[in-house]
This record gives structure tokens, C-alpha cells and sequence, in this order.
């Protein structure tokens, strides 16, 4: 022990109490740096995720000859096109649709008052809702003309957007095209037993990753020619751009998705009248149950389907971590840490019980393939984990 000083202090105590303060300092700037770049770790973690995605891809189109940056400029431009042209479409909607709203606003209002009257036995007088009508567009029109002042903070956020963008692509690209040797370099200063496990999680990554985001792509594609084919028949306007929104909003929006992407087809249809509407209604549910059923389970089975429940909770998750950013990342993030538990984590046989007697009547149509029974079984469980 060390022996106390004539005042009393013990002699590591001064070393202590530096070593305290050094740790506090280390600390509070490393905490103020991650605040000051937490701007451009977004964009790098988004980058990231994107050019996991993309690798699947990017690999295909290298084993067949191409040069690795072309085959990365090409799959990029790609899903920058599909972007664009789903922003441009919803956006030409868009403007259309509300002004042809505002134009038949008060016809609306007149067929729906007399409808109303008619229906209820009411008395409802026309003009005063033209009226207040009337007020609420004086209302809208002034919110535009504030908007209209605020064009420059508009404009600079663009800007804004713009940059992020660029960056991304630009982040995107480099750690595609040189993501095997960026996974060399990692590995170059770990161990051989460290390198095979971070190589065998990030090829985990990279196939749930892209697995998850193609397969839903192939659903939101089924999905808007289903639903586009529906708008068509029930003569409903803006059919295109009606069926991608469903398409792409349910599918890439967890269980309150569907709801999202149906309610804006369904209140265009009411511009047409209320049978259009409920009629598209009653094809979207029944699409969803077919979807649900019988076309997401033979989609998903290679790749990885999540849990609505939980894709739902992960993306509130990463919405209150990263805002927006996380409520994107969410999913690819569940996915791969959903995988990553499936083969890391160990699994017994569980035991009879009365309480799993439904579990096991799910399960049994996997067991009546099975081969060699529950011993088959956990021994592919036990050839999952990892060496050692």
C-alpha cells in the first residue's frame, strides 16, 4: 500500500484525480466533435447502407466483365433515375390535382350540401358555405404569398438538399467501387480470427441489406401494376403516378404504409363520386391480403422478412435517434441485425408446452420437411454459429 503523506492525502490520489480530469476532457471533446459532425456522420452512415444495397448489383455486373466503376456508375444511375422519376411524377400529380381541386371546390361543395340536405332533411344554406369556403381560400392564399417571401430560405434549403445529395452519391460511389479494398485495409490490421467474423458479418450485411430492399422493390413494381390496372378500369385520374404512390409507400413504410398509400388514391376517387372510391377501396384491401398471404412470403423466403411489429418498432426508433435519416435506415439496420442474430445467437429445443401448442401447429408444416427430425434440426442450428 502507499504509504500517506505527513498531510494525510494518500500519494496516488493527486494521479487519480488527473487521470478523472483528462478522462472527463477526452470525453466532453469527443462528444462536442460528434455533435459538430453529426451532419456529415449522417451522410456517411446513409452512404454506407446505400452502397450495401447496391453491392449485390455492383458484384453481378462485375463478374459478367464490367470494370467496377462502371458497373457502380451504372447501377447509381439507375436508382437515380427511378428516384427522379418517382419525384417527378407525384409532383406533376401533385400541382394537377390540387388545382383541379380548388376548381371544383365549390361545385363539390354544392353537390355535397343538396346530397346532405336531401339525405338528412337539413336546411344547410349554400352561400354561407360558399362563404366560409371563400375565407379559407383568402386563408390559403395569404400562407402562399408568406410563402412566397420566404422563397430565399426555400432556395437555400434546396441548396441544402442538393449538397447532401451530391455527397451521398459521391460517398456512395467510392465505398461501392473500392469496398473490396476498403474490407483489405480493415482487415489488414485485425487478427485472422477477427478478420473471417467481420468478413462473415459484413457479407451478412450486404445480402439482407440488398435481399431486403430488391424484394421490396419487386413487391412496390407488382404492386403499382396491379394498382394502376384497378385505377384504369375505375377511369380515375393520374392512374400512373395514383399506383407508383401506393406501390412505393406501402411497401417501404412498415404497417402504416398501406394506410398512407391507399388514403390519397381513395380521396382522388372521391373527386369522381363516392362509388369510384369505394370500389378502389375494396380492390386495395383485397390487394393487401393477397399480397400478405401469398405473394410477400414467396418474395421474401430468400431474402429476409421482418415482422411488421418489429419493422414498425425499428423505424420509430430510428426516427427518434436520426430524425428522417433513421426512419429510412431503420429497416436495412433491422434486417441485417435480425440476421446477424440468426446466426450468432445459439438455439435449444424448447420444451412441451401447452402454451406453445400454436407456435408448434405453425411450425409443422417445416417439420414434415425435414428429413431427420428435431436432431436434423439442431444440428444445422449448432452449423450456423461460428467456429470455436
Amino acid at each position: 500500500m502507499s504509504a500517506p503523506r505527513s498531510n494525510g492525502m494518500p500519494t496516488w490520489l493527486p494521479r487519480a484525480m488527473v487521470l478523472a480530469l483528462w478522462t472527463v476532457i477526452v470525453f466532453g471533446v469527443a462528444g462536442w466533435m460528434l455533435l459538430q459532425l453529426r451532419g456529415l456522420l449522417i451522410l456517411l452512415l446513409i452512404s454506407l447502407f446505400l452502397a450495401l444495397a447496391l453491392e449485390p448489383a455492383v458484384n453481378w455486373l462485375h463478374q459478367r466483365g464490367w470494370p467496377r466503376g462502371l458497373a457502380t456508375s451504372a447501377v447509381l444511375l439507375g436508382a437515380f433515375g427511378v428516384f427522379l422519376l418517382f419525384v417527378s411524377v407525384l409532383g406533376s400529380m401533385l400541382i394537377g390535382q390540387v388545382l383541379d381541386f380548388v376548381n371544383q371546390l365549390p361545385a363539390m361543395s354544392r353537390a355535397l350540401l343538396r346530397w346532405v340536405n336531401a339525405t338528412f332533411n337539413t336546411s344547410f344554406d349554400p352561400v354561407l358555405l360558399l362563404d366560409e369556403i371563400s375565407d379559407l381560400s383568402g386563408t390559403l392564399e395569404r400562407y402562399a404569398s408568406s410563402a412566397a417571401e420566404n422563397a430565399l430560405a426555400a432556395g437555400t434549403t434546396v441548396l441544402t438538399l442538393v449538397f447532401n445529395g451530391m455527397a451521398i452519391a459521391l460517398f456512395t460511389f467510392y465505398l461501392t467501387t473500392d469496398g473490396p479494398k476498403f474490407r483489405r485495409t480493415l482487415c489488414s490490421v485485425l487478427p485472422p480470427r477477427t478478420q473471417s467474423e467481420v468478413l462473415r458479418a459484413w457479407e451478412i450485411a450486404i445480402s439482407k441489406t440488398g435481399g431486403y430492399i430488391y424484394s421490396r422493390a419487386l413487391l412496390a413494381l407488382i404492386s403499382t401494376a396491379a394498382h394502376y390496372v384497378a385505377l384504369l378500369v375505375l377511369d380515375i385520374p393520374y392512374a400512373f403516378a395514383l399506383a407508383l404512390w401506393i406501390g412505393v409507400i406501402s411497401q417501404f413504410i412498415p404497417t402504416v404504409g398501406t394506410f398512407i398509400g391507399g388514403a390519397l388514391p381513395v380521396l382522388v376517387a372521391l373527386l369522381q363520386g363516392p362509388f369510384p372510391a369505394l370500389w378502389l377501396l375494396v380492390v386495395i384491401t383485397l390487394y393487401q391480403q393477397f399480397e400478405n398471404y401469398l405473394l410477400q412470403p414467396r418474395i421474401t423466403a430468400r431474402t429476409l422478412d421482418m415482422h411488421p411489429a418489429v419493422a414498425f418498432g425499428a423505424v420509430i426508433a430510428g426516427a427518434a435517434i436520426l430524425g428522417a435519416p433513421g426512419a429510412l435506415l431503420a429497416l436495412p439496420v433491422g434486417a441485417s441485425l435480425q440476421a446477424f442474430l440468426g446466426v450468432y445467437i445459439k438455439r435449444y429445443e424448447v420444451a412441451e408446452h401447452p402454451l406453445l401448442d400454436a407456435v408448434e401447429e405453425t411450425e409443422e408444416p417445416a417439420e414434415k420437411t425435414s428429413t431427420h427430425g428435431p436432431a436434423a434440426s439442431a444440428e444445422a442450428g449448432n452449423g450456423n454459429q461460428p467456429d470455436g
